[in-house]
């Protein structure tokens, strides 16, 4: 829920709703690392039925919300467990070609994660309208990463993981933002996905570029 530009929330509720959406996102990230090692040995084709059921699970929060916090949360679990098993063949081919870009890519994401969030979470000025802007830039970013696929562009690659990083810059900032704004404590574990989300696609971009894949000549 959104408050009008100045409103900020009762501390105790502010805090209680901070707590328990990073602990909902801690968990999440637990379940997501047990689910990259149980589907590490899997195809690409069972990663996709696991993306399947883990995009399942993310729509059917949005539902489950309005009815019972419990399944809402287990929903949220479903979706961490599931999308670590369907990016675990990507995280096993990053273990088996080059591990350190896996261990630089997790730190640049905790600093990049730590200054935006901490960002969003100081900034009282309304991001509402960045949101939609943000939203299309996304839409652009997909658009271009299938333009990749098919036409050699020198360093799009790493032109596409950069500008991957600037948008989610902007969301993670909005998400924090929304994460201190508001006073609904039931909507901690959609904030969660949320910021896991935001989490997972930081780190997925720093993995390219640290794995040296943002250089390569599609």
């Amino acid at each position: 829920m959104d408050y009008a530009l100045g409103y900020r929330p009762a501390a105790g509720v502010a805090r209680t709703l901070f707590s328990q959406t990073m602990g909902y996102v801690a968990a999440t990230t637990g379940l997501f690392a047990l689910g990259a090692y149980l589907g590490r040995d899997l195809s690409g084709g069972a990663g996709l039925l696991a993306f399947a059921v883990a995009f399942g699970a993310l729509i059917g929060m949005q539902f489950a919300a309005r009815r019972s916090a419990q399944l809402t949360t287990v929903l949220l679990a479903v979706f961490g467990l599931f999308i670590g098993v369907a990016t675990a063949p990507t995280l096993a081919y990053y273990a088996d070609a080059d591990p350190r870009a896996l261990w630089q890519a997790g730190g640049a994401t905790a600093l990049f994660v730590a200054g935006f969030g901490a960002v969003g979470y100081a900034t009282r000025r309304d991001l509402s309208a960045l949101a939609r802007v943000l939203f299309w830039a996304l839409v652009g970013l997909i658009v271009f990463s299938i333009v990749l696929i098919f036409v050699t562009i020198p360093g799009g690659a790493l032109i596409y993981s950069v500008l991957g990083l600037a948008i989610f810059a902007g969301l993670i900032v909005i998400d924090f933002q929304r994460l201190r704004r508001s006073s609904d404590v039931a909507s901690a574990p959609l904030l969660a996905a949320s910021i896991f989300l935001d989490i997972l696609n930081v780190f997925l971009f720093f993995l390219q570029i640290f794995s040296g894949g943002g250089r390569d000549e599609r």
